[in-house]
């Protein structure tokens, strides 16, 4: 295959250099998601306007839902093709990847016709309340016309590191989301544009990134097929990739139904209040992102060694990866916790919202440096074909778990409550996630 020194990484490179060579760009990638995220954030809130903060934070889930079902098609995708790499089957492979490229615009095109037709009862279901109402509105009429672009981006930024090639992953996220921050500034302050122009370049961007994958794969520099000759959902290259690729979109879709529970909830306590939500998951969110980037950057490695049936490098390789997973994420939680007041100053002034983000900030921080330890052992079952141990995991921790915390926690403590819910279901679902990855190596052989 064309990158086969890439796949050397991958079967006989020092694990050390394996992990890393695959992590750094992985989670430089989501850094540039992370940064992407907090621009529209900053950039409204140097409007010194709370409500068009808040207007973003209510939009926020919406637009997630598109992300995971990239995450969907990527995840999946990435897992099949590198365990199909790992065993030589690379026409098999070909025939995934393009399911994915056509998967992801079929469902982005019905997925953005579905968002604008029903605009309005999205409005109510997010809590928009009637100051927040059209710019909320605003922002999602906008957004979800690049429904297709944001599949894709989502998609390849996780399906191109299956060769060995995180750096070019990296790449379309980073200009998709490099730009988005150079014209946040320009359209949202220099034109006056506001929560509109943070719409457009968010659409612009995810716009390019999805260009820059197309671009990869047309000019031929991979050995991964996006042509629609290769398009099929025969020989179990749908339901493959959707065994994986649901469980892990199910997660993220729960986080968004979830984070639309919140705002609803916290509706009762004001705008301010959700505005201080938003912005205090934008804090904790920058160790999740990190270490989600790390756990996605082990799996195409896990996965090629199930395929290649490599059980002792695939040992190593994990046991490296949760070393490194749990130190990252402490570093990054005590760094966060450290400057939480000069984080949420970045993006709100209104003294209110101030106190409440900060607050909500500091719960939110006491088990973000399990996510490393939480993401490693995810992508690591994902690695492995354990569709159900995924399912279940990612149901639990923003599903069975977290919402119904959510609701006791409130009768319990009132407002707080629904910020600790998040601290709740993290550590339930690690040791969920801990007991499945056991039962399943134990199954497979592994430990």
């Amino acid at each position: 295959m064309k990158n086969k020194k890439s796949m050397e990484l991958f079967r006989s490179a020092p694990v050390s250099q394996a992990v890393l060579k695959n992590t750094l760009p992985a989670m430089a990638a989501m850094l540039m998601v992370l940064v992407y995220n907090l621009a529209d954030t900053f950039f409204i809130g140097q409007t010194h306007d709370a409500l068009q903060v808040a207007a973003v934070s209510l939009a926020t889930p919406v637009f997630l839902v598109f992300m995971a079902v990239g995450t969907m098609f990527g995840v999946g995708g990435t897992s099949v093709i590198s365990r199909a790499i790992g065993e030589g089957r690379i026409e098999y492979a070909k025939k995934v990847c393009s399911f994915c490229m056509w998967g992801s615009v079929i469902v982005g095109v019905i997925m953005s016709a579905c968002m604008l037709i029903f605009i309005e009862p999205i409005l109510s279901l997010v809590g928009a309340s009637a100051d927040t109402w059209n710019l909320t509105k605003t922002y999602l009429m906008i957004v979800v016309c690049c429904g297709p672009f944001v599949l894709i981006s989502n998609c390849y930024s996780n399906v191109v590191r299956t060769e060995g090639e995180s750096a070019k992953a990296m790449m379309g996220t980073l200009i998709g989301n490099l730009l988005n921050v150079v014209l946040d500034p320009i359209l949202i302050l220099g034109f006056g544009w506001n929560i509109a122009g943070a719409a457009i370049a968010t659409v612009v961007g995810n716009v390019v990134g999805a260009g820059y994958y197309i671009a990869y794969f047309v000019r031929g520099k991979s050995s991964l097929s996006v042509s629609i000759k290769d398009f099929t959902v025969k020989n179990k290259v749908a339901s493959a990739v959707l065994a994986i690729g649901v469980p892990a979109a199910l997660g993220a879709v729960l986080m968004s139904v979830s984070q639309i529970i919140i705002n609803s909830q916290m509706a009762e306590y004001g705008d301010m209040a959700i505005a201080a939500m938003g912005v205090a998951m934008k804090v904790v969110v920058i160790t999740g992102m990190v270490c989600m980037g790390l756990g996605q950057g082990t799996q195409p490695i896990l996965g090629y060694c199930v395929g290649a049936k490599l059980w002792e490098r695939f040992r190593k390789v994990l046991r490296f990866s949760l070393v490194f997973a749990f130190l990252l994420s402490v570093v990054l939680t005590g760094i966060c916790y450290l400057f939480t007041n000069q984080i949420v100053s970045a993006f709100l002034t209104n003294a209110t919202a101030f106190g409440y983000a900060v607050q909500f900030s500091r719960i939110l921080l006491t088990t973000s440096f399990l996510f490393g330890v939480f993401y490693v052992l995810t992508n690591a079952l994902q690695a492995m074909g354990a569709a159900t141990a995924a399912l279940v995991i990612n149901v639990s921790r923003q599903g069975i778990v977290f919402i119904p915390a959510l609701f006791i926690l409130k009768m319990a403590m009132g407002m707080t409550g629904l910020v600790w819910a998040q601290p709740v279901a993290d550590v339930v679902s690690l040791m969920v996630a801990y007991a499945l990855y056991v039962k399943i190596s134990k199954k497979m052989a592994i430990l």
